[in-house]
């Protein structure tokens, strides 16, 4: 499967810029979040466990050490990003966010940076440190993890940051050159294919560089988790997934790189639906829908053509 034919991939537009794969290698800065430790809230988000989607133990290592550690397992690569991704990776003092970010860059093999953060947790000083970088010529993304536009879902899915927030945000870190990336999750509680469409012509109208699509999923250890137990929770088939997915990448522009189109968990961890276990059951079936009804930017009127 060659998605880069269909849609603006992460993975192929690294390729054409550095004439080679580049890889993002995950790390665990140790980071709490502010919706954990009572500053804005308790529990988290509804959605959240963190490890559905990273291996706590290894906050343990160094972020040197845990650099050699992922490499050594991608062997796929000769040059990587690294990438903060676990909790709120700017929920500290800027002098211990330069230390992590500096020990991860002062690598020979590491391009650049990835920075998965809350809008509401980026202060000027943490972006003026990543715009430091990006100066320096080293690939820099701000990830942020908006979900939704609609602050009704994202005060019930316990959040505790606004649209607002976002706008703000991704605002500033732009005016500096520093490219935003954002999470955007499909099937969110109450959410209509409309709701969605909202949000990503909100984000659209902010200014973004990137996009991550994932579909809500239930994992052990969530608030929400309790829900869907008892009923008041459901799950998107495949087939609405692809949908919603597919048409949300015919609305977007083509010069904005898709970071991701789907999201995964293992089992036991992920209780539903079944079809997020394997990722690329969803990869190929949204990779399906735009070649049969449009690639990237194909609703917009635009004569876009296939990228690869």
């Amino acid at each position: 499967m060659q998605l880069h034919l269909v849609l603006n991939t992460f993975g192929a537009d690294l390729a054409r810029r550095y004439g080679e794969k580049i890889y993002k290698l995950t790390l665990h800065g140790g980071f709490s979040c502010p919706n954990r430790t009572g500053e804005l809230g308790r529990g988290g988000c509804t959605f959240c466990n963190v490890a559905s989607i990273i291996d706590e133990s290894i906050q343990v290592k160094s972020i040197s050490e845990q650099l050699v550690l992922q490499a050594s397992q991608m062997k796929k690569s000769q040059r990587y990003l690294a990438y903060f991704q676990a909790y709120t990776s700017t929920y500290a003092e800027v002098a211990i966010l330069k230390k992590m970010y500096e020990e991860a860059l002062q690598n020979a093999d590491i391009v650049g940076l990835c920075v998965g953060t809350r809008p509401d947790c980026v202060p000027d000083e943490a972006l003026m440190l990543l715009a430091e970088y990006q100066n320096q010529g080293y690939e820099v993304w701000l990830e942020l993890g908006l979900q939704t536009s609609n602050d009704k879902t994202l005060h019930e899915i316990n959040r505790g940051h606004t649209y607002a927030d976002y706008h703000k945000t991704t605002q500033k870190a732009r005016q500096l050159g520093i490219k935003v990336c954002t999470h955007l999750i499909v099937g969110l509680p109450k959410e209509t294919k409309q709701d969605c469409f909202t949000t990503l012509n909100r984000v659209l109208d902010t200014g973004v560089d990137g996009l991550k699509l994932h579909p809500l999923h239930i994992v052990e250890g969530s608030i929400m988790a309790k829900a869907w137990r008892a009923g008041r929770q459901s799950v998107l088939s495949l087939d609405e997934y692809v949908d919603i997915a597919g048409e949300l990448i015919r609305h977007t522009p083509k010069e904005i790189v898709y970071h991701r189109i789907s999201a995964n968990a293992r089992k036991p961890t992920l209780l539903a639906p079944d079809w997020c276990e394997n990722h690329w059951q969803s990869m190929n079936a949204v990779d399906h829908y735009l070649r049969q009804f449009g690639v990237q930017a194909s609703a917009l009127g635009d004569s876009y053509q296939f990228i690869g």
